[in-house]
């Protein structure tokens, strides 16, 4: 089979990786959470006691850092660490890890490597417009405000976290408007990327609308 490269970008909450590892498992191709790699680079940084602000010692750590896709698990130096990385905690940590520009570079400079290899489906906030611009296949997903957060707050209700649908919305906002206002590498949607509407659908609809444009193409 030829190479297949497939970017999906979008805000938080738009199904990007709900999406993202049933389109791979489809189709047989190796799924790369990006947002999972912050989070190992997060949790490599705990467990060595460097704080972020330490730009050197991120900076060395880096150097030292391998993390790789094997059937749907991340393995950072070798090691899974697919369970560790899937706590609030890292969560929260990603996202500051993530705006560190040499944390940025040598993340994408991997996730580059990885696209050249294999055959991927790679979701995150600037996959088509920054790291794969050369992706055949873009896809940009989004939903309105209101879907996203009802998502979002039905799946914390499943695990017993106490929240409020009005925070998680205040919460997206907020996260939009940093993921489109930030300096380095913003979201948004590639001008040769396919728009991709969540809103109202099933996850079997979105994915199936993604198939089809793939698979058309190949035909």
């Amino acid at each position: 089979m030829k190479r297949i490269v497939i970017a999906i970008d979008g805000p938080a909450g738009a199904g990007k990786s709900t999406i993202s590892k049933i389109i791979a498992k489809r189709i047989n191709i190796e799924y790369i959470d990006t947002g999972a790699m912050y989070r190992a680079i997060a949790l490599k940084a705990l467990n060595n006691g460097i704080d972020f602000e330490d730009i050197d010692g991120i900076e060395k750590l880096l150097k030292d850092t391998d993390i790789n896709f094997n059937n749907g698990k991340i393995y950072l130096d070798g090691i899974d660490v697919s369970g560790k990385i899937r706590t609030p905690e890292m969560s929260s940590l990603a996202s500051s890890i993530s705006a560190i520009k040499v944390v940025r570079e040598k993340l994408v400079y991997l996730q580059r490597l990885m696209a050249a290899k294999k055959s991927l489906v790679m979701d995150g906030r600037d996959i088509g417009t920054n790291v794969l611009k050369d992706a055949k296949y873009k896809i940009y997903l989004t939903a309105t405000v209101e879907e996203r957060a009802s998502r979002r707050y039905n799946e914390l209700c499943k695990k017993n976290i106490d929240v409020t649908f009005e925070n998680i919305c205040k919460d997206i906002i907020t996260r939009d408007k940093n993921d489109m206002e930030r300096k380095i590498n913003p979201l948004y949607k590639a001008e040769d990327a396919i728009l991709v509407d969540t809103t109202g659908k099933s996850i079997e609809e979105v994915v199936n609308e993604i198939l089809n444009i793939v698979m058309k193409d190949g035909e």
